[in-house]
């Protein structure tokens, strides 16, 4: 028969004030996380500042809401801010997640000049919903959800047309948006056009790696070296989660002088006063969500120049010298190549991914004396 064999463990009694100790430390951790979202929810009212005039009152005539529409038989939301309802209307839309809050952070000034549409797209911000199937977020999808948006803003303001600006990931579907119905539209304004985005990747990830490569940053070139973007096998996933850590450190991710999307986007997102707590925890769910959307692969495996080679209205492309999230180089080439009756590309010498943002100005007044005017005066000179 064999011995059986008892492992005995000490006796160790817990220290009666480690354990106030620890008790207390909880406490106190619970009570400052509680007061945060106290004040996060405090600091979050759910309506948009109105405009006012010079007494402070309410500006005669504004809008400025926060509203909800049920768009292809999905409630989705929308900011829409004018200091005049009768301006033109324009509608934005946004790429990776909204950008309303940003616009707080880095005022643009096209609230003076149109009644601007901060529209959360199906999934995004106010729009977002668990239930939402992923395998609905379709580019074909929210280029019906975007149609259907137009044709809300056109009824309700009484316009024939409105003016479409699409940012980023926006401009993907802004362009096909423009192309099946550019009768609903004076003009489309790419900002950070997409073109052909798998090449665009790749670019990015050269310049990455040699950047990294030239300041002796080894940690982040054995990152990028395990992870290679190739046009053959694509986009790693070690890549993707690497992705905004590297270029914001390089200055050419969001803005030129963004270092860090933690203070840039995280920090701004969570102290907008015009999202409610639960829209701001909304907001990340839907961007969290969006690393494994259905749209990244169509996006990567569409070449634009190809899909949307003539728009039968104008068309102006507003591009960051530094931006290598949609690169210059290739929404240049793509420009070059498309045909429209009206056309203007417009280099911002300041800015990386968000011109509109970064250079506001200048965005402004091209908005003002090209795009409004329908005419390309400012634009590039080849």
């Amino acid at each position: 028969m064999r011995a059986r064999h008892e492992i005995q463990t000490p006796n160790r009694s817990f220290d009666p004030r480690m354990r106030q100790t620890m008790l207390i430390a909880v406490s106190i951790m619970l009570a400052g996380v509680l007061v945060l979202l106290g004040v996060l929810q405090l600091g979050s009212p759910d309506t948009p500042n109105p405009f006012i005039d010079e007494n402070g009152h309410p500006l005669a005539g504004s809008i400025s809401e926060k509203i909800r529409v049920t768009i292809n038989g999905i409630d989705q939301g929308m900011f829409i801010r004018g200091k005049d309802a009768t301006l033109p209307v324009l509608l934005y839309l946004h790429g990776g997640m909204p950008e309303y809050f940003l616009a707080q952070q880095h005022p643009t000034g096209l609230e003076d000049h149109f009644v601007v549409v901060w529209w959360d797209q199906r999934g995004s911000g106010l729009s977002y919903a668990a239930d939402i199937p992923p395998e609905t977020m379709t580019p074909e999808q929210l280029i019906s959800d975007t149609l259907e948006v137009t044709n809300y803003l056109r009824h309700r303001f009484g316009r024939d047309k409105i003016f479409l600006m699409g940012h980023s990931g926006g401009t993907f579907i802004g362009i096909q948006a423009a192309a099946q119905a550019p009768e609903l539209y004076y003009a489309y304004i790419g900002v950070a056009q997409m073109s052909n985005q798998l090449q665009s990747e790749r670019l990015a990830y050269e310049y990455m790696l040699q950047q990294f490569g030239e300041t002796g940053n080894s940690e982040m070139v054995q990152r990028l070296e395990a992870a290679p973007v190739t046009l053959t096998d694509g986009t790693p996933k070690a890549y993707l989660a690497l992705r905004d850590e590297a270029m914001h450190s390089l200055g050419i991710g969001t803005t030129h002088e963004m270092r860090s999307v933690l203070t840039g986007i995280f920090v701004p997102s969570i102290t907008s006063r015009e999202y409610t707590l639960m829209e701001k925890i909304n907001m990340w769910r839907g961007k969290a969500r969006s690393g494994v959307s259905p749209l990244w692969g169509p996006m990567l495996a569409t070449d634009l120049s190809k899909q949307v080679p003539e728009l039968a209205l104008p068309v102006y492309f507003f591009e960051g010298r530094y931006d290598y999230t949609c690169s210059y180089p290739e929404a240049r080439a793509y420009f070059e190549t498309l045909k429209a009756p009206v056309k203007g590309f417009y280099t911002f010498e300041q800015s990386a991914h968000s011109p509109l943002f970064e250079e506001p100005e200048k965005a402004l007044r091209i908005l003002l004396e090209d795009v409004v005017a329908g005419a390309n005066g400012l634009a590039d000179s080849k």
